[in-house]
């Protein structure tokens, strides 16, 4: 069976876990195994023809269905990348650099992505210029924040952004937030990865969240053996996000009934800087 992993060197796969942290008004905490696939959007259709568990558009045991992200229509044959780019131009960035999606892929044709994270390098190879963080509800409603990086970011290596939060996620969580984002970028140079999210309100921090995972080659060994680590792991989140949920309603946590989404599909937001 072949890995697949020689010719496609920036796309890879990490592992690790992920935790959230309720700090008030009622302490919660979990914490669970999970992985994603780091892909380059111009790579997907040389994964799709190299690895035999990955597939593009189609079943397989893990696949990518580009209509399941961004405005959904990417489902027409263009791909991602003019999605992605015009949210760049909007936002007064230049388009042309390789973008790189982090997001748990499709695993026996179901997938749900809490979050999704787009990294947009800039044209000339300099560094990163923005990201894209992508959020799904379980209401059926998409909404994203469009973060450019500062100077500081640049290289991956210590991001810092913040922007207000506009989108219903949690049912116990209202809108009068903001969303502070410190993370580490991924690179094939580092084991790695680091995605801390801090949700605030005037008073102080609210929940945080972690994700960390180390790096692996992304191939067909790597993703069977993923498989049988994290089986149905899809299908695993939609679960434990609604007995989480349960946990907290009999904690006694304020409920939110969600509202209508925002009538922009993308937020754009400044640096922390800015």
């Amino acid at each position: 069976m072949t890995t697949g992993a020689s010719a496609v060197t920036a796309s890879a796969l990490y592992a690790g876990r992920v935790m959230h942290q309720r700090l008030r008004p009622a302490k919660h905490r979990l914490s669970y195994r999970v992985f994603s696939l780091l892909l380059d959007i111009d790579e997907l259709p040389a994964l799709a023809r190299r690895l035999r568990l990955f597939s593009l558009n189609r079943f397989n045991l893990f696949s990518l269905h580009e209509r399941d992200y961004g405005a959904g229509e990417a489902a027409d044959g263009r791909g991602l990348r003019p999605y992605v780019e015009r949210q760049l131009v909007a936002a007064g960035l230049r388009a042309g650099g390789a973008i790189r999606l982090l997001s748990m892929p499709r695993i026996l044709g179901y997938a749900f992505n809490p979050l999704s994270v787009y990294y947009c390098d800039h044209p000339d190879g300099s560094g990163l210029q923005a990201i894209l963080y992508e959020v799904n509800n379980t209401f059926g409603q998409r909404h994203s924040y469009l973060i450019a990086v500062d100077a500081a970011g640049r290289d991956g290596r210590d991001i810092a952004q913040r922007c207000d939060k506009q989108f219903h996620v949690s049912p116990f969580l209202g809108l009068d937030l903001r969303y502070d984002f410190r993370m580490q970028a991924p690179d094939a140079a580092r084991p790695g990865l680091a995605i801390g999210i801090t949700v605030a309100d005037d008073t102080g921090p609210v929940l945080v969240a972690r994700f960390d995972a180390k790096r692996r080659a992304l191939g067909d060994a790597a993703l069977a053996a993923v498989f049988f680590s994290h089986p149905l792991l899809t299908l695993k989140v939609v679960g434990a996000i609604h007995w989480e949920a349960l946990r907290l309603w009999i904690k006694g946590a304020r409920f939110h009934a969600c509202p209508a989404a925002p009538a922009q599909s993308v937020t754009i937001a400044g640096t922390k800087d800015s």
